[in-house]
């Protein structure tokens, strides 16, 4: 997606060799022009199939997600990753640990917003080592659900999550795939 690659080589920061800060945009201030080409580009790539629901992880994910399920008129559920006095019962849960924190937490999703009858699509805003990606595919599994594929706003490459999940077989559509980012310096995969 030529408009987002042109937005990180603005104003991503390459923090280290495994680390792109794109805070300006996605991560902590929210491009919402953008979000909503990103919403409508995965739904282009995913409009030979039915979604019924379009699933992410907070907290980065939900714009997207966001934007997506605005274009094809499906409901966005996101996990959540912090205990709620109001999720408490029939939860799906997954262990997912964090690459760019460090740390695991036990993501949830309501047993009432997921069920057997769906086709979810899973969104992303970054795929390095597919943590997340995993949890959130083993939640979709608990519940019986057809997975349909994922949608990841960044994917780095020259990390092995994309590789080993799309070798099991899931569909993953990235919008900007980064090959290196050696020497303070994003290169894409064409």
């Amino acid at each position: 997606m030529k408009l987002l690659k042109e937005k990180i080589e603005k104003e991503g920061e390459v923090l280290s060799d495994v680390v792109l800060k794109v805070d300006s945009f996605l991560n902590h201030q929210i491009d919402p022009f953008l979000m909503k080409e990103i919403g409508d580009e995965f739904a282009k790539r995913y409009s030979d199939q039915i979604i019924t629901k379009v699933l992410t992880i907070e907290s980065s994910g939900i714009a997207p997600a966001t934007f997506l399920g605005l274009t094809l008129g499906a409901p966005v559920v996101f996990a959540r990753k912090r205990k709620s006095l109001t999720l408490t019962d029939n939860l799906y849960t997954s262990k997912v640990h964090s690459f760019t924190k460090n740390e695991t937490n036990e993501i949830s999703v309501s047993q009432k917003f997921i069920t057997a009858d769906d086709n979810v699509v899973i969104i992303d805003d970054f795929l390095a080592n597919g943590e997340a990606l995993k949890g959130l595919i083993d939640i979709v599994n608990q519940a019986g659900a057809t997975i349909i594929g994922a949608g990841i706003v960044i994917e780095k490459g020259f990390q092995q999550g994309g590789k080993a999940l799309r070798e099991q077989g899931l569909r993953i559509e990235s919008l900007a795939n980064i090959k290196s980012l050696a020497n303070g310096k994003v290169e894409f995969y064409d």
